[in-house]
């Protein structure tokens, strides 16, 4: 908790038209944000953590994850199977196709898969072996230590994901972003969080475990 708190920059905590500085920011203030549910953060879309000038700013939205800017990267969880058969990850066949490419990669848990396609990387968080399993923290951190070196390799600066691992894969959001949080502090990547609001998200989920 001690690598996150250093120079946050706590600008997603407001008290009306308040928004906190970082000399305000305390470690309360970083745990009650992590521990809120998925849909009060959902509500508060402008809302964001900076760790501190130039470096990375982490941002939660209330949307579709496809109607983010299309130069952004986009980065999801899959198995090493490259099953993508439920949840988001159906999107993400149907969108951008590729299959057999990200199978000749061969890519194993705690590695990560890309696309290049129409001028932006898609990113696949291999973080499991098979679809059937469950992902672990340390599978989860090492993809996306593969993806942040692909990301600084290729001049990245953007990158939109949803809620990864939190969905099917049952992974604790607070978990998973301190991890994001000590992955990229040090670099100046922008990353964006994206949330349907409840009552889509369910009804998304609901329909993708149908197909």
């Amino acid at each position: 908790m001690q690598t996150i708190l250093r120079g946050l920059a706590c600008s997603f905590r407001q008290t009306g038209s308040q928004v906190l500085t970082p000399n305000q920011a305390t470690k309360q203030d970083l745990i009650s944000w992590l521990q809120m549910s998925s849909e009060s953060q959902a509500l508060c879309s402008t809302r964001k953590v900076e760790l501190s000038e130039g470096s990375l700013e982490l941002k939660y939205v209330t949307g579709d994850l496809f109607s983010c800017p299309p130069d952004e990267a986009l980065a999801h969880c899959i198995s090493e199977d490259i099953r993508m058969g439920a949840g988001i990850a159906v999107m993400f066949k149907k969108k951008f196709k590729g299959v057999e490419r990200l199978k000749e990669q061969k890519k194993v848990p705690g590695q990560c898969a890309v696309l290049a396609h129409h001028g932006r990387f898609i990113y696949y968080l291999i973080t499991k072996k098979k679809a059937s399993q469950r992902p672990t923290y340390e599978n989860l951190r090492k993809s996306l230590e593969d993806m942040k070196s692909h990301c600084l390799q290729n001049n990245v600066k953007r990158i939109s994901m949803p809620r990864i691992g939190c969905g099917l894969d049952r992974l604790q959001w607070n978990r998973v972003a301190e991890i994001l949080i000590q992955v990229f502090e040090h670099t100046d990547i922008s990353i964006t969080v994206y949330s349907l609001p409840k009552k889509e998200e369910t009804a998304v989920m609901e329909e993708n475990m149908r197909r």
